[in-house]
């Protein structure tokens, strides 16, 4: 794997942009200067990576689970090098980044294993029936196979999990597809170390060279030539609703449109029934707070509003969250722009229809984000649109509901989400089915009794919901299950059985559960 490089002469290097991270823990730029890709390297790495293709989409599921397993390797090889970069990077403390590079890790071994497995594929055989009348049937055998490059963009709030080898690249290299990465504006350094790990990685394991390869973007003017590249197969992002739709939109306007797998924002709301509240209130509200302030609200699960069924123990809830919020520390912010961004979006919050303070956390420094929390009832918030708008940052709005029909009203109006969360006894929901398929229809996680802050890694896991948390509400990206973005299924008709890929021969030699019929098996055909 090799570096991009066009030639151009000496005036066109002197003339290339160069970038440069602004760091939130010093509050000034780091001192490394990189490149910003021009147009024609950005054709080059999709060229290379078409080239490829062919190639890397070929070898064996064993081969390519060892290249996920080397990188992560070569990741904690790095050491502290990575951890302190990041800190600079991000102003995370120390702990949350080494869990974080535990976790990165951790999804890269996932995957390996799963497709060491091997039955993901979904191999199915329905053999032939010459008999059949009045037309004899054909064999049919289909699996997944990968879609081609894809484009990953790097995500700002987790530098390492949703970066560069985070779930979006080894989901892809693990079904098969070479990748380019745009790498985040704000995390350029940490980039070029994980960058370094896989292609360490990649030389260690007999990779071919381009089956990863990153660029240097400025604003989207990078990211919708990737986009727009007719090379460009699939292309996963995780962002702002407005960055999102813009690439979304650049992917469908195409000749030939490509799945976009946009995961863009969420306000994930949280109901509070009354049992709960008249047992537990105080508790349940201290739970909230802390989950919408924890990192200073940086989280796409983060609680951004709090729907409450009234009743008994309802004010003494809010009063424990005022008084918690009130000694919420502010947390340091990810930038100069995410912070004027949460100013912003806060003060016009309060600034609408019926929304009163209950209460914010002590300032800090210009870039940390100060808890706040607001209070409105259902009426005003169904006649303003406006505040289901998701404030990234520690913010989060309670929504007062008189009676269940005013609850139902709020959660009809909401749009999809990537979680959801019921504060409940199990006495709360007699009579209110209907108020938790409402949630469940909204959502892509539907928790219970918890907070939606943290996301397990799990096949189980759907990190993903209906528009506008994500632009495709069957798939997730976290998890194993997030293969599936970069794999289409094809069918082979008749095939003589020397033709056909391994997971679909009838003798089964890669030993993989496929269905025969309408059963699972792992048998010869």
């Amino acid at each position: 794997m090799k570096d991009i490089t066009i030639p151009g002469g000496k005036d066109a290097e002197k003339a290339r942009k160069l970038m440069r991270v602004f760091s939130p823990l010093s509050g000034t730029e780091l001192e490394e200067q990189y490149p910003v890709s021009r147009t024609e390297e950005v054709q080059y790495a999709v060229e290379q990576a078409t080239a490829v293709f062919p190639v890397f989409s070929t070898m064996s599921s064993s081969q390519r689970a060892d290249f996920l397993a080397v990188i992560g390797e070569e990741i904690i090889a790095l050491g502290d090098d990575l951890i302190q970069r990041a800190m600079a990077e991000t102003g995370l403390p120390e702990a949350r980044l080494i869990g974080e590079r535990a976790r990165t890790v951790g999804q890269l071994n996932q995957f390996a294993a799963h497709i060491r497995e091997g039955s993901w594929v979904d191999a199915i055989l329905d053999p032939a029936d010459s008999d059949r009348k009045p037309f004899p049937k054909p064999d049919l055998r289909q699996m997944l196979v990968p879609f081609g490059p894809v484009a990953i963009f790097g995500a700002g709030n987790f530098p390492l999990a949703f970066s560069t080898a985070g779930g979006d690249t080894a989901s892809a290299l693990a079904a098969g597809c070479p990748v380019i990465l745009k790498a985040h504006e704000g995390h350029l350094g940490i980039n070029a170390l994980v960058s370094r790990a896989i292609r360490l990685a990649a030389k260690r394991t007999g990779m071919p060279d381009h089956v990863f390869q990153y660029v240097v973007g400025d604003g989207y003017i990078t990211g919708l030539e990737l986009v727009r590249h007719p090379g460009i197969k699939a292309a996963g992002f995780t962002g702002s609703f407005t960055g999102g739709k813009a690439l979304l939109d650049a992917a469908n306007k195409r000749p030939d449109p490509i799945p976009f797998f946009a995961e863009m924002g969420s306000i994930n709301p949280v109901v509070v029934l009354p049992d709960a509240m008249a047992s537990r209130g105080e508790v349940i509200g201290q739970q909230l707070v802390w989950s919408f302030t924890l990192n200073a609200g940086q989280f796409c699960t983060n609680p951004g509003l709090i729907i409450v069924r009234e009743g008994p123990g309802m004010e003494s809830m809010i009063l424990a969250m005022h008084e918690a919020v009130l000694t919420r520390q502010a947390e340091l912010m990810y930038g100069k722009g995410i912070r004027t961004n949460y100013d912003t979006r806060t003060r016009e919050m309060l600034q609408q229809k019926g929304v009163t303070l209950i209460g914010k956390g002590p300032d800090g420094g210009p870039l940390d984000g100060q808890a706040t929390l607001a209070r409105v009832n259902a009426v005003d918030f169904l006649i303003q649109p406006e505040l289901q708008h998701e404030v990234f940052g520690p913010f989060s709005l309670i929504v007062v509901c008189p009676d269940d029909h005013s609850l139902q009203q709020v959660l009809r109006s909401l749009g999809g989400q990537l979680t959801a969360t019921l504060m409940a006894e199990e006495s709360d929901m007699n009579g209110r089915e209907a108020m938790m398929s409402e949630l469940m229809n909204r959502c892509g996680r539907l928790v219970w009794n918890g907070v939606p802050t943290g996301v397990e890694v799990s096949p189980a896991m759907q990190h993903g919901g209906p528009w506008p948390a994500s632009s495709d509400s069957r798939f997730t990206s976290v998890g194993t299950q997030a293969i599936r973005r970069w794999v289409r299924p094809v069918s082979y008709q008749n095939l003589p059985e020397a033709f056909l890929p391994s997971a679909l021969q009838s003798h089964n030699p890669l030993n993989i559960w496929r269905r025969i019929g309408e059963e699972w098996t792992k048998a010869h055909l």
